[in-house]
């Protein structure tokens, strides 16, 4: 199982946003079943980064957290969304 981190700066309104995009996306592609989410603000992201494998945020972070880190804002303009999402299945390697 692969697991997410999808962060914004108050972890409730745009981290929402890219995580039902994200779920869309995968569902679509045969592969939600094989990650699961955590949804927290970028401040948190320190706390909770063990054991995942990748990050998507959809606030600026320049901070090393160890694993991968996409931007997601293309969920919240909806220009670019299908790049983002081959970028994550293949940092994902799902």
């Amino acid at each position: 199982m692969k697991k997410i981190i999808v962060a914004c700066g108050a972890g409730i309104a745009t981290s929402t946003i890219a995580i039902q995009k994200i779920k869309t996306k995968l569902e679509e592609k045969g592969l939600l079943s094989k990650v699961q989410f955590t949804q927290c603000t970028v401040a948190e992201i320190p706390m909770r980064v063990e054991g995942h494998n990748l990050i998507v945020t959809t606030a600026s972070t320049s901070q090393d957290f160890g694993i991968p880190v996409i931007s997601g804002l293309p969920f919240i303009t909806g220009m670019g969304i299908d790049k983002v999402m081959e970028d994550i299945i293949e940092k994902l390697d799902l």
